[in-house]
């Protein structure tokens, strides 16, 4: 396929994310939410359904039974209506207590809990008539449909087959004591809301990879896209490049600065220029304060004739130094002899210079 600016072939990025998720964008399956409420109340009516189916009898026989001079007295209705409904409500509440949790619960497992009030603002394209159809015979539209077909129909086939299995139960209850054919009649209907629900999870399981591939490709980006992006994020190339330079003249700013407080620098003599500097006291080793090639090791070099450092000829050690050892880091133990000559040398030469006596020879560093 040709290369296209139009082709959203990238996966978002975790800003492009972000940005979603703050607009109400997360991937959302309604037939899980749906499975989880139903497979909760299911449960909850078969087991707690007989009792609450129990307790349902004594509440509607207590209310009903009032003598006439009840019923006739003032203000005796109403506060039997109102009691009525206060105990039905906490005879309930187990059961809307279990479907309110698995409500909030069925979010977290895909997409999560996620509060937006950009979500809210009113979207008017959504009232256009064209808009309206092209998301009706769109891909998302065709599986809503066939989700939609596919649940009548599974719901159907598991209905008239617990019908056919349940009949003899169902024809039973007649026969059974009023107390007794509510809590059985309570359990059978928990029984047959909960064989249903696994109708529902078998759909859900379709639905949530379908919503995770459905949300993914929505967000998709081009490459242009997810460039500029970069762009935003990292700045362009060219601001990049000058604040690695301004980064680095800060460096060899701070570099420059210490090749005054150096023992010794080792040259190639021209190409290579390393600083050393070795406080016994306080060091294990000689460690590398400065380095350069070329102009920087000039540079180096002009500092420390300024400033009396001794300059020390050694092509190959120069060498090793500056490619094997980084500034602020110890000079490595393989280099020990040879660095130690060196400073044997300067130390040699200072005191020299300081009674006045002839220099040393220097060193010869194969």
């Amino acid at each position: 396929m040709a290369e296209s600016g139009a082709e959203r072939t990238e996966n978002a990025t975790p800003k492009r994310l972000e940005e979603a998720r703050k607009k109400g964008q997360v991937p959302r399956s309604i037939e899980l939410s749906m499975a989880a409420v139903c497979i909760a109340a299911a449960a909850a009516i078969y087991t707690l359904g007989q009792g609450a189916a129990g307790q349902f009898a004594d509440l509607m026989r207590g209310s009903l039974s009032l003598s006439p001079e009840q019923v006739m007295g003032e203000g005796v209705i109403w506060p039997t209506l109102m009691n009525a409904g206060l105990r039905s409500l906490v005879i309930i509440l187990p059961i809307l207590g279990a479907t309110f949790v698995a409500a909030l619960a069925a979010p977290l497992a895909i997409g999560g809990w996620n509060f937006s009030g950009q979500a809210l603002v009113p979207q008017f394209s959504r009232l256009n008539p064209a808009s309206g159809l092209s998301r009706m015979f769109s891909a998302r539209g065709s599986v809503e449909l066939g989700k939609g077909i596919a649940k009548v129909a599974v719901v159907s086939i598991i209905g008239w087959v617990l019908l056919a299995g349940l009949t003899p139960q169902l024809m039973g209850l007649s026969s059974e004591p009023l107390n007794g054919a509510i809590g059985h009649s309570a359990a059978l209907a928990g029984y047959s809301l909960l064989v249903l629900c696994f109708g529902l999870v078998a759909i859900a399981a379709f639905d949530v990879p379908f919503q995770l591939w459905q949300h993914a490709r929505d967000l998709k980006m081009t490459r242009e896209e997810v460039k500029e992006e970069y762009k935003e994020s990292e700045g362009s190339p060219e601001t990049r490049g000058r604040i690695r330079e301004a980064q680095r003249a800060l460096a060899r700013g701070r570099m420059m600065q210490e090749v005054p407080k150096a023992d010794v620098v080792i040259t190639n003599p021209t190409h290579f220029a390393v600083a050393l500097r070795y406080d016994e006291s306080r060091m294990r080793a000689p460690v590398v304060v400065a380095k350069g090639t070329d102009l920087l090791a000039a540079r180096i070099r002009e500092i420390a004739t300024e400033n009396g450092v001794p300059l020390v000829a050694a092509p190959p050690l120069a060498r090793a130094l500056y490619r094997g050892v980084e500034l602020g880091h110890e000079v490595p133990a393989a280099l020990y002899v040879t660095v130690a000559q060196v400073l044997t040398y300067v130390y040699q030469l200072k005191a020299a210079l300081k009674v006045g006596a002839r220099p040393p020879p220097p060193p010869v560093i194969n």
